[in-house]
């Protein structure tokens, strides 16, 4: 995708607890979930029956789920070749795309901190969302 330094996956960590009131929390099998106001905006997902390797319909056990502000926007992610972002069934409907942990080196730095910062934009109060805005002068 962009240029710049490639994303690592601790950065995605670094990242998403480096926004205002955020809670890292226990997801299940003990994977975080990074809330806002108690609302999910990234997580790492434990391995589940939707998103598989298609040669060897073995479970990813590497997703992480970020939210995006709309379908708009998850289908402009989604459908861009050049981003290394998918979808399942199973999130149909659902304001989200999915990442796997070994493809995050596809991303720059830069790429990986606007995802975390929109994921945190669209589950954030309007007046933290406001607030945080204001204050990067956006």
């Amino acid at each position: 995708m962009g240029s710049g330094r490639r994303a690592r996956v601790r950065e995605v960590h670094d990242l998403a607890m480096g926004m205002p009131h955020v809670e890292r929390v226990p997801g299940s099998q003990d994977r975080p979930v990074y809330q806002v106001g108690r609302r999910s905006f990234v997580f790492f997902r434990n391995p589940r029956p939707d998103a598989v390797d298609p040669e060897t319909g073995e479970r990813y056990a590497d997703v992480i789920v970020f939210w995006v502000a709309s379908e708009a926007d998850k289908e402009a992610l989604v459908a861009d070749e050049r981003t290394p972002f998918f979808t399942t069934p199973h999130f149909d409907g659902h304001p989200s795309v999915l990442l796997r942990e070994s493809r995050i080196g596809e991303l720059s730095y830069d790429e990986l901190a606007e995802i975390v910062q929109d994921a945190w934009l669209a589950r954030a109060s309007p007046r933290r969302a406001r607030a945080w805005l204001e204050a990067h002068g956006l």
